[in-house]
């Protein structure tokens, strides 16, 4: 009998089983905008003025940036700043299904 327990979210489980994955970002802050570019092919778009310390950050400070849990996050060193794959599928389907415009 198998006793490991999952405790993925059902967003985890489907990023983990379709193994999607950050595959690099694009920024435009004078646009405002986030560009999270994955493996599908797919982009999601974020707005920089979601997130403060990006927003003032400058775009070399930007484009400073690590992949990091093979590729499930963003990580700013110069910011210490982490945001996950999780959080940007999460807003992505909430603009979606809200009618939210993201730009």
């Amino acid at each position: 009998m198998d006793t490991l327990i999952n405790s993925f979210d059902t967003l985890e489980q489907l990023i983990y089983d379709e193994e999607i994955r950050i595959k690099e970002i694009d920024v435009h802050p004078d646009m405002d905008m986030l560009l999270i570019i994955l493996n599908t092919g797919s982009v999601l778009q974020e707005k920089l003025s979601n997130y403060p310390t990006l927003k003032s950050a400058s775009i070399a400070t930007l484009r400073n940036y690590e992949l990091i849990g093979k590729g499930t996050g963003i990580h700013w060193p110069d910011l210490d700043e982490d945001l996950s794959l999780k959080g940007f599928l999460r807003n992505s389907i909430k603009n979606q299904v809200t009618g939210s415009r993201i730009v």
